[in-house]
């Protein structure tokens, strides 16, 4: 029988702030995007209460809680800290599954012999958290992926649940159907229509009525709603996308204004990809227009392309994503959020298809320059220390908003600017 932790760190954002600016303990913190504009991405306990919580629109989540501390995210120092807490779950087994930064699975059924019970084990991993990082995690061990997970939230912040393979059904079936996995707004209304409630209620239809209900998900549900889930803990597994977007803190009314944010994207899309050695095959662009169809809704699009060969090269994701963004039928509207992303990932490769116009160790060596001193630099001065400019023919399409043009968009594309700070 399998013994699997999950491991979730507590407010992750938010507590590495606190934990960085004693003046902020105690209170209600939300780290996030614009206070008019941008999007939660953790809260503080502090501000939980209120119902605060991630992915909310700043402007609502202030509106809760009015007297919230909102604080700009440092990706860089969540990165830093959260390889110091993979590298202290990779010490006790090599069976881990990251999910997040802040959020992992490990298969201890192994590492028993060694360092005690699976209890003693999400003990010492709490414990040395703690110690090395001043921060506190929250963990649900279980026999499989599903239940773990389900455990591990029961008890917040810096808890610990553990349950037995014998109780896996008493604990699961008085729950409420949506700590299914797979059980949104929509799936939850329907299941209420059916006198659905609690995961216990869904264990009492067959198999057959729930393929028949819903289909491939049906047999998920049924699974699920039996305490089934025979996942294993991929340590390999696959990345499916690296992406950068942004909710801007005024809507955007010109091209140019744009395509400068597409560039911001593109290049820290590709910086993330050489740090892990990947490059992307398709490139897609995300643009939330400022035409509004609801509340809290607006146009959305997504715009994707597949290149011949991948790539991790800001330049080219660029200028995928510029001739994405301008199949977008705008209409005149404004630009409310833009985004970048790259999918189809590979191992990057040693050699690189080579342009049969460039002489190929010109165009290689010089690319391949550019992006090493581009991730030295990232890596001691943060990953927004450098920008590219555009090249002269990229600026000219934009002469139809000559005021948005700025000096050093001028510059050759292989030129970096360091920026001041």
């Amino acid at each position: 029988m399998r013994r699997i932790i999950h491991l979730d760190m507590d407010a992750f954002y938010a507590a590495i702030e606190q934990r960085d600016h004693p003046e902020l303990r105690g209170k209600p913190v939300i780290v996030g995007g614009d206070r008019s504009r941008g999007v939660v991405a953790t809260a503080s306990y502090e501000a939980r209460p209120y119902g605060v919580h991630s992915a909310m629109p700043m402007a609502q989540a202030l509106k809760l809680c009015p007297q919230a501390i909102v604080v700009p995210p440092r990706r860089e120092q969540y990165l830093t800290v959260s390889r110091q807490i993979f590298t202290i779950l990779r010490s006790f087994t090599p069976l881990v599954e990251p999910l997040s930064l802040d959020e992992a699975f490990l298969d201890v059924t192994a590492s028993e012999r060694l360092f005690g019970s699976a209890r003693e084990i999400a003990l010492q991993i709490k414990a040395r958290i703690q110690a090395e990082t001043q921060l506190t995690a929250s963990a649900g061990i279980a026999p499989n992926k599903f239940v773990a997970k389900i455990a591990s939230d029961l008890q917040k912040p810096n808890g610990l649940v553990e349950v037995r393979p014998e109780d896996v059904l008493s604990f699961i079936h008085p729950l409420p159907v949506t700590r299914l996995w797979g059980v949104g707004r929509v799936t939850a209304k329907t299941l209420y229509g059916m006198g659905i409630q609690c995961i216990g209620d869904l264990a009492r239809f067959s198999r057959e009525t729930l393929v028949t209900r819903f289909g491939a998900q049906g047999d998920h549900l049924f699974n699920l709603s039996r305490g089934l889930d025979d996942r294993p803990v991929d340590p390999n597994q696959a990345l499916k996308s690296l992406g950068e977007e942004e909710t801007f803190s005024h809507d955007l009314t010109l091209d140019g204004e744009v395509y400068a944010a597409l560039l911001r994207q593109a290049q820290t899309v590709a910086q993330r990809l050489r740090s892990r050695s990947l490059a992307g095959r398709t490139i897609t662009v995300k643009i939330k227009l400022a035409e509004r169809l609801g509340e809290g809704r607006f146009r959305m699009y997504t715009r994707s392309h597949t290149l011949p060969s991948p790539t991790n090269d800001a330049q080219e994701i660029y200028r995928a994503a510029l001739s994405l963004y301008r199949a977008v039928p705008r209409r005149g509207v404004s630009v409310r959020l833009a985004g970048v992303y790259a999918s189809n990932l590979e191992l990057e490769r040693s050699e690189e298809q080579l342009d049969l116009f460039t002489p190929a160790p010109q165009q290689h060596d010089k690319r391949r320059r550019l992006g090493q001193l581009l991730d030295q630099l990232t890596a001691r001065y943060g990953e927004h220390i450098v920008r590219f400019g555009e090249t002269r023919t990229m600026a000219s399409q934009r002469s139809r908003d000559p005021a948005s043009l700025r000096k050093e968009e001028l510059l050759d594309p292989l030129t970096a600017e360091k920026k001041e700070r």
